[in-house]
Order: structure tokens, then C-alpha cells, then sequence
């Protein structure tokens, strides 16, 4: 079976990060256009949202030359989604896997693509991780369309622990604190999209939750709120995010 068209520019690179100790694929889609850093669901690897036809969704604008798509594994199975590890050693590695993508995987992505900011995307736990990357450092990402996501460890996966480790990788518990020029650029700077279904295994109460929390600082967003038919699945992340690099973004 062919996930992608074959005449789709396609290229699978990766290093061994010296912050994980992991070796770290990255596959490329695409020839020009705004770079995307694309996360995979839950505890998958750099390849799911190609076998699940979310890259198929966007051929039309990767093939224009309107988007690159950068898609990279998750260490969910290493750190938040392992039962058998410790709290804080999970919230260490979250950490790391954080510095993995601003010290190692967002100068390849220039490298390749021109000095330039990066949108993030990705559904469920990938939402979580492309709306941290975003939030964190707006002056290395300029926009994120957040699918189907949850944007507080806590209690759940943190267990309520609240660490540094924690911390600074919660939306929840930074963003309100944020001042000086990240929240400037995230306040006039940067395109934030959280959309949702309420429909089967959905939680549109987290994306409000996150979409109250820009709101008391004063960063405009858009909160999408889809219908009750819309499921927590593939099939319909396939029409939003088309949807949005279609006719939402500004690239």
C-alpha cells in the first residue's frame, strides 16, 4: 500500500541526539514552503501520520510549495506513557526531549528550510507537544494548530508533582506567569489554533481550558470547537488539518 503519492519529495534523515542517547529519524515531505513540525499521537513513531494518510490529506499544498512537513517520534513510550518509571524521572525526560527539539532539531530544520520560525501541528498527546514547543519559545515557532488536545499535566500525568521539570513544560502552569518578550510575541507575533470535536472520547474542556488562559493574558488565539459528530480519530484530523494550512494560516 502507498500512504504518499510517490512523486512526493520524501527523505528520511536522523542523528543519535546527545540528549536522549536516542537515535532520532526525522521524514521530510515536501520540496519549499513553511516548515511544519509535525508530532505523532500518544507513544507512535516519525512514520504514523503518514500510515494514517495525514500527510496524504495535505499533498495538494505540499506539492505547491506551500508547506514542509518535518515529522519526528515521540518518547511518550520512554517517559509519560512508561508505568514502569518514576514520576520525576518521566518529567526529566519530557525535559530532555524538549532540548532535543530546540538544540538539535530546529537547526536541522533551518539548515534545511532557511533561518526562518516553524509551525508546530500534531492530534491528541502530539497537540500537547506542538502547543509546549510554541508557548515556550515563540521566538522559534511562529504558529501551532493543536488538534484534539490537552494542554495540563496535571493531576493525571504529572501526578502532582511540580518540579521545574513540570513546570516548564505545562502550558498550564507557565503560561499564566509569562511576561516580557515571549509573551509579547505570542501576544503580536504568533498564529495559536486549538480545535476540538465533542464528540466520542473528545475533551473540549481542555482546549477551553487552555483557550481561558490565553484569553487572561490577552493572546489572541482561535478556539474551533467542531461538532458533536466529531470523534477523537484520524478521519477527522485528516479534514482539520487541510483545513488549516488550506485556508486558516497566513503562509
Amino acid at each position: 500500500m502507498q500512504f504518499v503519492d510517490p512523486a512526493l519529495p520524501r527523505d528520511i534523515f536522523g542523528w543519535r541526539s546527545p540528549a536522549l542517547g536516542l537515535d532520532m529519524p526525522v521524514v521530510t515531505y515536501g520540496h519549499a514552503g513553511h516548515p511544519l513540525l509535525l508530532f505523532p499521537t500518544a507513544a507512535a513513531d516519525f512514520l504514523e501520520n503518514e500510515r494514517f494518510f495525514l500527510i496524504k490529506s495535505i499533498e495538494p499544498y505540499l506539492f505547491e510549495g506551500r508547506v514542509r512537513v518535518f515529522s519526528i517520534d515521540s518518547i511518550n513510550r520512554y517517559a509519560w506513557m512508561d508505568d514502569d518509571l518514576p514520576i520525576r524521572e518521566k518529567a526529566r525526560r519530557q525535559a530532555l526531549y524538549v532540548r532535543y527539539i530546540e538544540e538539535e532539531l530546529v537547526p536541522h530544520i533551518r539548515r534545511v528550510s532557511g533561518d526562518r520560525r516553524i509551525a508546530t501541528s500534531g492530534a491528541s498527546f502530539g497537540a500537547f507537544h506542538a502547543a509546549n514547543a510554541l508557548f515556550r519559545r515563540p521566538d522559534l515557532f511562529d504558529c501551532v494548530i493543536a488538534m484534539s488536545g490537552f494542554y495540563d499535566l496535571h493531576p493525571g500525568w504529572s501526578e502532582g508533582l511540580s518540579n521545574d521539570d513540570v513546570y516548564f513544560n505545562n502550558p498550564a502552569s507557565y503560561l499564566p506567569n509569562l511576561e516580557g518578550e515571549p509573551l509579547d510575541r505570542l501576544r503580536h507575533d504568533c498564529q495559536i489554533h486549538i480545535i476540538t470535536g465533542r464528540g466520542e472520547h473528545e475533551a473540549p474542556q481542555r482546549s477551553e481550558q487552555l483557550s481561558r488562559i490565553l484569553s487572561a493574558k490577552g493572546i489572541p488565539h482561535n478556539l474551533d470547537m467542531w461538532g458533536y459528530d466529531v470523534n477523537h480519530d484520524w478521519p477527522w484530523w485528516r479534514r482539520m488539518l487541510p483545513h488549516y494550512i488550506g485556508e486558516r494560516v497566513g503562509w
